[in-house]
């Protein structure tokens, strides 16, 4: 989970285009559909470490899980969200049948316990129906939360099985990040969910090295001398490289299985402090990527070793230590030019919940998004998390249902991401029902498309993204528009788009 919530213990535009590299592919994709649609990530993230979003408890029933998930999923289309990012490995345990962890506890109350079907694959099916891209959130090191008993571990926990792969520090047990053996068994345990499921990315955290404890030195001193001293003069450079290599060793693993799934990762929202770098961002965080958690980002984006980054920017606007507005621009000069998408990890929980009194204003959260609008390097939002929302303080949920996120978009493709363009559809029929309108919209089996976009032509004279529709199995996929004058006559433009959101030209029809 992210360190904001399982800790709690931090409350401490200019326009750039990517550059053009044909071999490379890197242009920056624009934030406007093939008409007037928007293109922006629209993400909210459901955590499941403690029960924090889904399920709410351990021990409900299959059923109970199950309509929870669809309400929570039902909501989340209802706020035009495009992408949801579901914690499916908390603890070196899992959601769905692994040979690389025990089931997890925060779903029958006992790790190891099969829950009587498999949750995974009933989150990506329920995803894609309501055509919301699912991006499988693991937790690397992260063996326990509050205990460091190996005995209290399920019988068939991988830790037991590996014990020397496992080091305490303060109350929670990790797997040593500087063992080849169990950093080889992290990327495996990635790998089976590549394979074996229709996931659309995969996603990490702030969670590498822990954070660090006064007084307490993090205790791979052995480690280092046995894997890393002949190569590393400091132990810190070590351990970068480990992240690293285990960052590299992730995105060549999903690309060689599945090039078109995405790795994104989702770092502390400082890479380093100004006065430890002159190329640091000037602020004066506690904690920071590099020093702290040895995670050093700026390596992931130049090495592209990442499709995007979502640095967690859970500060407000003119914060003294580190501001939001300061951190959105450091962050957009760290990818211009690299074939690397940004979004903004968006703080919903410090809403009316927080020291700083910027988190008392009903404005504040609205004027960061707004500030992400205006830095063309910033391509949306994830939000965390979904629970906080829900709560709707000081009205939240209601204005990004009917202001911020009033009408849908397209989430904005990655060029460097190939996969072939579909041809444009062909609109089979618009048909006035007793309801509204009706579209039907033939299918082409050979087609890349994985969902198409419908827009109007409005008494303006531009075409507005109405909604999506997933691409139906047969021989056409029906969508209805609801929001009509019957008394009017409309022109509806439809373009196909593949699961990487290459969007074909529009085909168009009037109905009179």
């Amino acid at each position: 989970m992210m360190k904001k919530t399982c800790m709690m213990i931090l409350t401490i535009a200019f326009m750039l285009v990517f550059l053009f590299i044909p071999s490379s592919s890197l242009a920056r994709p624009s934030m406007k559909g093939k008409l007037e649609g928007n293109k922006e990530m629209r993400a909210v993230w459901l955590a499941s470490v403690f029960n924090l979003d889904w399920p709410s408890k351990k021990g409900l029933s299959v059923t109970e899980q199950k309509q929870e998930l669809t309400k929570l999923f039902d909501e989340i289309k209802a706020m035009n969200m495009n992408a949801v990012i579901m914690q499916i490995k908390p603890t070196a345990d899992a959601f769905y049948p692994s040979a690389y962890g025990p089931w997890s506890e925060y779903l029958t109350g006992t790790q190891g316990k099969d829950p009587g079907y498999d949750p995974l694959q009933f989150m990506i099916e329920e995803a894609h129906k309501r055509n919301l891209e699912f991006h499988a959130w693991f937790n690397p090191y992260r063996i326990t939360m509050n205990h460091t008993d190996l005995n209290r571990l399920s019988a068939d926990h991988p830790a037991r099985k590996h014990p020397d792969w496992t080091i305490a520090y303060g109350n929670q047990l990790y797997f040593n990040p500087g063992i080849p053996d169990a950093q080889h068994f992290i990327v495996k345990g990635i790998e089976e969910v590549v394979k074996n499921y229709d996931i659309d990315a995969v996603h990490l955290d702030d969670y590498f090295y822990p954070n660090k404890i006064p007084g307490a030195t993090f205790p791979d001193q052995e480690t280092y001398d046995t894997y890393g001293k002949k190569q590393f003069t400091h132990i810190e450079d070590w351990r970068r490289h480990n992240v690293n290599h285990l960052v590299q060793q992730i995105n060549e693993t999903i690309k060689r299985e599945k090039p078109y799934v995405k790795f994104g990762i989702s770092p502390f929202g400082v890479w380093r402090n100004i006065k430890d770098d002159p190329s640091g961002s000037n602020t004066t965080a506690g904690m920071t990527n590099y020093d702290d958690l040895y995670a050093d980002t700026r390596e992931w984006i130049q090495q592209h070793w990442i499709d995007y980054v979502t640095p967690q920017i859970y500060w407000s606007i003119g914060f003294q230590p580190a501001a939001y507005d300061v951190l959105t621009k450091w962050w957009s000069n760290e990818v211009k030019g690299r074939p690397v998408h940004l979004y903004i990890g968006q703080a919903t929980y410090k809403i009316n919940q927080n020291s700083d009194p910027a988190w008392s204003d009903p404005d504040e959260y609205f004027r960061q998004i707004e500030l992400n609008r205006h830095s063309p390097l910033v391509l949306g939002s994830m939000h965390f998390s979904l629970k906080d929302i829900m709560r709707n303080p000081l009205q939240v949920k209601d204005r990004l249902m009917k202001e911020t996120y009033n009408e849908p978009a397209l989430i904005p493709e990655m060029p460097w991401l190939h996969q072939k363009t579909p041809q444009k559809p062909v609109i089979h029929s618009v048909k006035k029902t007793s309801e509204g309108i009706v579209l039907q919209i033939r299918n082409d089996a050979h087609s890349t498309a994985a969902y198409y976009a419908i827009y109007r032509l409005t008494n303006k004279g531009t075409y507005d993204l109405l909604q999506t529709v997933r691409k139906e199995k047969g021989a056409m996929t029906t969508t209805k528009d609801l929001t009509v004058d019957k008394k009017k006559s409309y022109t509806y433009k439809v373009t196909a788009l593949n699961r990487l959101h290459h969007e074909s030209q529009p085909s168009s029809k009037t109905l009179k």
